[in-house]
Order: structure tokens, then sequence, then C-alpha cells
């Protein structure tokens, strides 16, 4: 099965979210509709970027689930951006 994964640009958090809650949050949220392979929290200039890398059966749903992580982490992280990409032959492309 195809391997994708959301990246999410982290901002600020919402009233009385603990910081170590929201990349959790994040993978339980594509739990709920997919296997999730890993997650990770990343600082990168200076900014908080989140990934969770799941399976899907094609890009449409891949986008689905991205779609749903990102509201999901909304509710306790501002999402900046986001972007569902899909990894062929060892390197990630963007999924329309």
């Amino acid at each position: 099965m195809p391997d994708y994964r959301v990246t999410m640009n982290i901002g600020a958090l919402q009233a009385g979210i603990a910081p170590d809650s929201v990349l959790p949050a994040a993978a339980a949220a594509a739990a709920e509709l997919t296997m999730v392979e890993a997650s990770d929290l990343a600082i990168v200039a200076g900014a908080p970027r989140i990934t969770v890398r799941y399976e899907a059966e094609d890009a449409e749903l891949a986008r689905q689930i991205g779609e749903h992580v990102a509201a999901s982490t909304g509710q306790s992280a501002q999402v900046l951006s986001y972007r569902v990409t899909e990894r062929v032959k060892g390197r990630w492309f963007a999924v329309g």
C-alpha cells in the first residue's frame, strides 16, 4: 500500500493545550482512518512542523485523511499550512 504523509506548519496553541499533546493528537486523528506508520515533530527555521506518515489506498483518500488530520490538529493548535505528499521510489511528491 502506498505511503503518504501530511506535513503541517504549526502556529500558536489553543488556550490550555499542552505542547506535548499536539503530536499524539495528530497521529491519533490519522489512526481513526488508517494505519499510522510514524509521526514526528521538527523545528524548522524556528517554527514547529508536525509530520504524520500513513497508508492509503490512493491519492484521493490520502488527501482526505490529510485534511482530517489538519482539521483535527486545528482544534488544539493553529495550522498555518499543510500539504500531503506521496512516497514514490524513495522521494516525496505533492498530492494534487
